[in-house]
């Protein structure tokens, strides 16, 4: 089978302000990584994240050397942690799937590449690794339906389809992960697999993905608050509440926050829908969100109005305020 793409995060250069010396520390990190050189990129990343502990590029560039270490634990900490920090970027998403697929769990990969395809449309990457994904998850269940029954021709047909796209046996392993190292765009990519893709997306580290404009971030990011708030993440949907939240009531904010997460704690399953979503801006860094919500949980149903006034700070959106009716 054909093995998942990494992807190399797309950031805008307003965003970064990088100081010369950091772009070197960068640069020269880069280049250690593609030669090889974990040790040595890693301390000149963790140079830059001294400096500047929330960086996204340098933050993702370290998960890429984890990852290639096989340290896959701190470089899922590191993409996950991005996630929630910058949910409009579909890199870290897509790199979680790679790790994910590595390991054999398909489902959390699936999922991984479903949230990087919301928050960025037209992430080709993306929407490759996740018909690899698919395929693979397919395969399994054709190779399980015979073993129960083995004239399923059906069945048989089926698999035999899937075997021609994705090479090997239904039931042998299937690399669908490699190690990631950045490569220059001229440089043509080691072969892992039998229909190898390339290890990195051409680089492109001042520059934006054209479709995460200022109203499709905003509601990346309320779909991001939407998932944690089903996943029942507490401390990820608590984040996307801004310092300065107006809790609704007199109630104080660690009143409210102590009762968000005891219902949330208290459910078995949530369930939360976003319809019909507008975005207004207010300007480049305010904005207000109007949907259509649908909560559902073990307990309770209830659909509504709701109103998110929004905010951006240290480039990530977060609610100043939220109304239902």
């Amino acid at each position: 089978m054909a093995t998942l793409r990494q992807g190399l995060m797309a950031l805008c250069a307003c965003t970064l302000l990088a100081s010369a010396a950091r772009a070197d520390d960068m640069q020269d990190a880069s280049r250690m990584l593609k030669a090889g050189q974990h040790q040595q990129a890693l301390e000149r990343v963790n140079k830059v994240l001294a400096a500047k502990p929330r960086d996204p590029q340098a933050r993702f560039l370290k998960g890429l050397i984890l990852t290639d270490q096989g340290n896959t634990r701190d470089a899922i900490d590191i993409f996950t942690k991005l996630t929630q920090d910058y949910p409009e970027l579909p890199e870290p998403y897509n790199n979680l799937a790679v790790i994910y697929a590595a390991q054999g769990q398909y489902d959390k990969a699936r999922v991984a590449l479903e949230q990087s395809i919301r928050t960025h449309p037209s992430y080709a990457t993306a929407y490759e690794n996740l018909g690899d994904v698919y395929a693979k998850l397919a395969s399994q269940a054709y190779d399980k339906a015979l073993q129960i029954d083995s004239t399923n021709k059906g069945a048989q047909n089926k698999l035999s389809l899937v075997r021609e796209l994705v090479g090997g046996t239904a039931a042998a392993p299937v690399a669908i992960a490699q190690k990631p190292a950045e490569k220059p765009a001229a440089e043509k990519p080691k072969p892992v697999a039998e229909k190898p893709k390339p290890v990195a997306e051409k680089p492109a580290a001042v520059q934006k993905p054209a479709a995460a404009d200022a109203g499709a971030e905003v509601l990346a990011a309320v779909n991001a608050w939407a998932e944690a708030w089903s996943k029942k993440d507490a401390d990820a949907y608590l984040a996307y509440y801004a310092k300065d939240f107006k809790a609704p009531g007199k109630e104080s904010r660690a009143d409210w926050e102590k009762g968000r997460r005891t219902r949330i704690g208290s459910a078995k399953t949530i369930k939360v829908a976003i319809g019909s979503p507008k975005v207004t801006m207010s300007g480049s860094n305010e904005a207000t969100v109007v949907f259509q919500q649908t909560y559902q949980s073990d307990t309770f149903k209830s659909a509504g109005r709701k109103t998110l006034v929004m905010s951006k700070a240290d480039g990530r959106w977060q609610i100043r305020e939220e109304k239902s009716s």
